[in-house]
This record gives structure tokens, sequence and C-alpha cells, in this order.
């Protein structure tokens, strides 16, 4: 059940007639034997993203596609979670984080500039068969789970380049809801937490060549969302 493995520098998590969710380059819904993650070198600068991921995956020797992302942190800082079904590949590195401070000065945000080496990319799978609607609501999870772990890890909510893949497997059992309360949902917020905060201190922990930014400034790259929005009341 989505067995993974990795090869020259891409990870390759299988799963025969699987049902994948991204929200990375080409993402959406897809039926594929397997989704990628990919790991690209510092000043990487492609534009065919489609030909580039068809390049990496045949290096590494997976034939055929499926949803693939792309991150700036080594697979030597992959790291996985299990429990109850449920799977999470997580790889974490937070040299482009975003901030969102809750009292923003108004003025507009700067566009990060330079190319970005960070990104958390969370594959996250469960045994069980979605509809898609059930398999949205469970990236919903994932996506929270990535961002409390974050939050409370390194007091971002994410960085500018953050994706997640949620698969499923139709063969298998069948299940109606994955909200935080739910097994699958509640396995998956554990995974996702486990996963990222593994990847967090493989990367940063004990390594005095690449310490962990403690705020936007203190990053090689980022963005701060200093905007401020107009709220209004619709019910009027």
């Amino acid at each position: 059940m989505f067995e993974p493995t990795v090869c020259e520098e891409v990870l390759c998590v299988s799963q025969p007639g699987g049902r994948w969710l991204s929200t990375g380059w080409n993402g959406g819904f897809a039926d594929a034997d397997a989704a990628f993650n990919v790991s690209v070198p510092e000043g990487w600068e492609h534009t065919d993203l489609s030909a580039y991921a068809r390049e990496r995956r045949a290096q590494a020797g997976f034939t055929g596609s499926g949803p693939t992302l792309f991150t700036g942190v080594d697979m030597e800082h992959l790291r996985g979670a299990r429990l109850d079904g449920v799977v999470a590949f997580a790889t974490a590195g937070v040299s482009n984080p975003a901030a969102l401070p809750m009292e923003p000065s108004g003025e507009p945000s700067s566009p990060v500039e330079g190319p970005e080496a960070g990104t958390v990319n969370v594959i996250l799978c469960t045994d069980r068969a979605l509809a898609d609607d059930a398999m949205a609501t469970l990236l919903g999870v994932a996506v929270e789970a990535k961002t409390a772990t974050l939050h409370a890890k390194t007091g971002f909510t994410g960085t500018t380049t953050d994706a997640v893949i949620v698969g499923a497997d139709p063969a298998g059992e069948d299940a109606t809801f994955t909200g935080s309360s739910t097994p699958v949902g509640t396995a998956a917020r554990a995974c996702v937490r486990e996963a990222v905060s593994a990847s967090l201190a493989a990367r940063y922990a004990g390594n005095p060549d690449k310490p962990m930014p403690t705020s936007v400034a203190d990053a090689k790259y980022g963005v701060t969302t200093t905007d401020r929005a107009t709220t209004f009341n619709p019910y009027r």
C-alpha cells in the first residue's frame, strides 16, 4: 500500500490504480499508479515543468507519470509516518517562509526575488476508497495539519511554495467522511504532524551550516503579507 522508493533525488509513491488530488503544478484530480516528489538543485530555473518531470522520472528509472511536486529540499531529509492505514511523506525546508502577521502595516507586500530553495511538500495517502468530496476534505485536513505543525515548530504558517498531494486506493474499503474527527482524518493529522516535524529536524537540528530562520528578514527568501483587505457585511 503506497510504497515509497527514492532514487536520483526523486521520491516515487506507488499505488496501482491510485486516485490523487494535488495542489501542486498541473494539480487537481488524477488517476495514476504513482505520485512523485522531485528534489531540484539550487538555482533551478525551468519553465517546461512537464518535460523536466519526465526527464527526472526517467533518470531515476521510474516509468509512467503521475502527480509531481518539486522541492529544494534534498531527499536525505525526507521522512514518513504511518498510522491506521494512512501514511505521510514530507520534505520540509523554510528558507522561503511566508509570514502572516495579524496586525499588518497595510503597505503593499513585496514580491519574492530569486529562486526559492525551501518548500514543504506532503504526500498523504490512505488505503480507503474515497469519493472526490472526501478527498477534498482530506486535503484540507492535511494542509491544516501541516500549517499547525509549521507554526508550532518554526513560527511560520508555511512557505511561498508549499504543496500537498492526497492519495486513495479505489480498491479499498469505502470511507464517506474524512474530517478531523474521523478515523482517516485523525490518522492523517498525526501522520502529517510527525512526518513534517521529523523532516524539519533532519534538515535543521544540529546543522550549524543551515540554521532555521527565525524571521522573514533572517531567511534567504520569503514574504510577509502586509496588505490589508477591506472588510464588509454581506448581509446589508
